[in-house]
Formats: C-alpha cells, structure tokens, sequence
C-alpha cells in the first residue's frame, strides 16, 4: 500500500521545511510531494533540502496545483495539507489508517470542532466558514462540521474520479460537496488548528475567494440540484405574479372591470417563463440522475482496473 502526502505551496519558505520535517517524522514511510505554485522565495529549493519530491505547477492558484497533483500522482492513499504549518502532521497516521481500512474515501480534518476559532484571528473568516457550511449543510442535506479545511485524505477511486472545476481556493468547498453528491463515503476526525506564524502572510482575502465560494457554491447547486435550483427561480417569479395578479383580481370581482391590461399580459408572460424554467429543471434532473449512473459504472472500472494492475 502506497501513500503520499501532497503539499501546494505558494511563498511558503518560512515554514516549509517544518511542515515536510514533521511528516518525515511521522510518516517515514510515505513519499512526500511539494507542488511549487510560482514561488518567488525559495519554497521550492528549501522543501527539496528538507527532502521532499519537489514538482512545479505554473499556473496560479490552488485548485490548479490539486488538479496537477491528483493526474500525475497515483498511490493507495492520499494526504494533502498546506505548507504553511496550520495543520498537524500528527493527524496523518490517523488518516492514512482510516483510508486504507476502507472506512472511507474521503476524510475531513475537522478544525471548526477543535482549535479553529480560538486560534484564528481573522473574523470574517470564521463568519464565512460558519455561513458555507450552513449553506452545504442545508442544500445538500449533510451534516458536516468543516468544509474548508485544507487537510484531507483521500482514497484512489475519490482522486481519479473528482472533476476539479476550481482554480483557486474554492477548492475545498467542491470537494466536500462532490463527495455528497456522489456518496462518497467521508469520515471527520477533530484536528488542531495553529495560526500562521509571525511573518507567515495568508494568501487568502477575505471578500475576493469569499465571493468567489459563494458564487461557486450557487453554480453547483445549480449543476448538482438543479431541480430545487429551478424550481426556487420559478416559485419566486410566480410569487412576483401573484402579487401583481390578485389586485387585479379583486378589482374585477368588485367592480367587474378588467384593469391594467398590460399589466395582466406582462403577469402571464412571467408565469410562461416561470414555467419553462421548472420543466428545465425536471429535464436536467434526469440528464444529473443518468450522469450519477454513469459516475457508478466509471468507479466500477476504475476498481478492475486497480486489481487488473496489482
């Protein structure tokens, strides 16, 4: 059984050479990947001299490092953390034996229920973790504690399988949410969260990849629910009718006159589009339900092909 641990680094020179030093010491046997984003610092000679497999993504942000890490690298067990010493090595021996046992295909180092908000001083931050999980947790009707976390393991079948859109820090947010759509099994185990050291600058900004997760998160509930996606646009657009239509209505059986009669044409061309919009819908809910079916028969080969390779 073999194991990696996968670390995107961007200007991480300060704490690279600890984050790869701690996983050599606590996991001697797994080989451990740097994946250098356009560094300008050094990250990568330094991570190479604390004797990690150094590799180069060059196209800017993270998802794009996660999609070059997961085509290239082929192992039983996957761990990925980021390189700036947030997250326990500590935690790995934990995750790799739950992967391997089966126990699950995806695993969550859960921040949010241990350290997470004593050691984070970024507030909007922790509002913005607290409202993206509310949000999954609702539409995709979960029950997870941490949604962004960047420590994760991950089985074969979940790496080679798992479409990556995003091509910044959305990214955690759509792997959590491609697990629940396609009923991986996830499995959270509480880790500790330590604050960037002084000096350690985050790459994230609050507002920026905050919009840019909400807007993601919109987009896949689209793609992935779009029956409750449509069906809400539509539900709303005949709310809108109805409050202009029953005025009208009341008026006629009052005076039994038939006012605003413009009004009356722009109402039934709403509820037409309103219409339209809900059988879209239904229509792409079935095209979602065959794409599962077809996602069912992709794993499957992928396991022959797994035991066709051993």
């Amino acid at each position: 059984m073999k194991t990696v641990i996968l670390i995107p680094c961007y200007n991480e020179s300060k704490t690279i050479a600890k984050v790869v030093g701690d996983f050599k010491r606590t996991m001697p046997h797994a080989d451990i990947y740097v994946y250098d984003n356009n560094s300008t610092d050094g990250t990568d000679k330094i991570a190479r001299d604390a004797g990690a497999i150094v590799r180069y993504e060059y196209r800017q942000g993270k998802g794009n490092v996660v999609r070059t890490m997961f085509r290239e690298i082929t192992a039983d067990c996957y761990i990925m953390a980021d390189g700036d010493d947030t997250y326990p090595a500590e935690a790995a021996p934990e995750i790799e034996k739950i992967i391997l046992s089966k126990k699950a295909d995806m695993v969550i180092g859960d921040r949010l229920s241990s350290t997470y908000f004593d050691e984070n001083s970024r507030h909007f931050h922790n509002s913005g973790n607290r409202l993206v999980r509310w949000f999954i947790n609702i539409f995709f009707k979960s029950d997870l504690a941490d949604i962004m976390t960047g420590m994760r393991g991950f089985n074969y079948n979940f790496v080679k399988s798992f479409p990556i859109h995003s091509k910044e820090f959305e990214i955690e947010t759509e792997m959590s949410v491609f697990a629940l759509i396609n009923n991986f099994r996830i499995h959270e185990i509480p880790i500790d969260y330590r604050d960037r050291i002084e000096g350690s600058e985050s790459k994230l900004n609050t507002f920026r990849d905050g919009s840019r997760v909400i807007m993601m998160i919109a987009s896949l509930i689209r793609d992935e629910r779009p029956l409750l996606f449509f069906s809400i646009i539509s539900l709303i657009l005949l709310i809108i009718s109805g409050a202009h239509f029953f005025p009208i209505l009341f008026m006629y059986f009052s005076t039994g006159y038939v006012l605003k009669i413009p009004t009356l044409i722009v109402i039934s061309t709403v509820v037409i589009v309103a219409a339209v919009i809900f059988f879209t819908g239904v229509i792409l809910h079935v095209l979602k339900r065959q794409h599962r079916e077809a996602m069912e028969h992709h794993l499957i080969l992928l396991n022959e092909m797994k035991r066709n390779d051993k």
